[in-house]
């Protein structure tokens, strides 16, 4: 099987995941309403009272998300900045405002930002489930992997490590990829021939080697000792940073 077939074929049973959406707000009496509302409409769910345990749900326990709810007053930082952040970062995940502060001049900042929808507060919950459909929907809801503060984003194949993102090729794409997927454990050299090149034997080159040193370069210095030399076996992911 190709490469390319493969992937899809993974890729296909991943979509068909139940989508997690995070909601950040720091009213008790939302987080408890929105919470049976997306439970009871069959999404996973996690609350996130500020920009600080938003961050620790995302890096630290190293949660997929599909979706974000963000609120703007936030207790530390304000949604504008959080939202801000993200984007600059590189992470695209979805985000909708949900607010009070509902003037044009909101809603046209929220989406200059980013934002991929702006919900005024007091919303009707049907109202707000057909805008996550909505959103979802244009997103694709393809995964992403998130190891601690490493994340790969397979629906624009892009990586990013405490937030900041690495220019990879595809192919170091794919490297990375085989890796995370590991789930910590070895890759061998002649797997990773065979998932990312297709090729059956080892062509005595240092083919593999390159891409590896390339991407130890990339994610340097807050990935540094992230892709482990295995002596005799071949490579693992063996230590994933946190950010502070």
């Amino acid at each position: 099987m190709s490469m390319e077939r493969a992937l899809g074929s993974s890729l296909n049973s991943l979509v068909k995941r139940t989508p997690r959406i995070l909601l950040v707000d720091d009213d008790p009496g939302v987080g408890t309403f929105i919470e049976e509302l997306m439970l009871n409409a069959g999404y996973q769910f996690d609350r996130a009272g500020s920009a600080f345990e938003a961050r620790r749900v995302l890096v630290e326990e190293g949660q997929a998300v599909n979706l974000i709810l963000l609120d703007i007053g936030l207790p530390d930082k304000n949604g504008w900045e959080v939202l801000r952040n993200q984007r600059m970062g590189g992470d695209q995940t979805p985000v909708i405002f949900l607010s009070a502060q509902y003037a044009l001049a909101d809603r046209i900042r929220g989406l200059e930002l980013g934002a991929d929808d702006f919900i005024q507060k007091p919303f009707r919950p049907e109202e707000l489930l057909a805008r996550i459909r909505a959103v979802l929907r244009r997103h694709e809801m393809l995964p992403s992997y998130r190891v601690g503060a490493l994340s790969l984003d397979l629906s624009h194949q892009t990586a990013n490590v405490a937030g900041r993102r690495i220019d990879v090729s595809p192919r170091e794409f794919q490297v990375l990829l085989a890796l995370v997927r590991a789930h910590g454990g070895i890759c061998s050299r002649a797997q990773l021939l065979k998932e990312v090149w297709e090729l059956d034997s080892d062509p005595g080159t240092k083919l593999l080697e390159v891409q590896i040193t390339r991407l130890r370069s990339k994610l340097a210095p807050e990935g540094q000792g992230m892709i482990q030399t295995v002596i005799g076996q071949g490579y693992r992911i063996g230590w994933i940073p946190r950010a502070s």
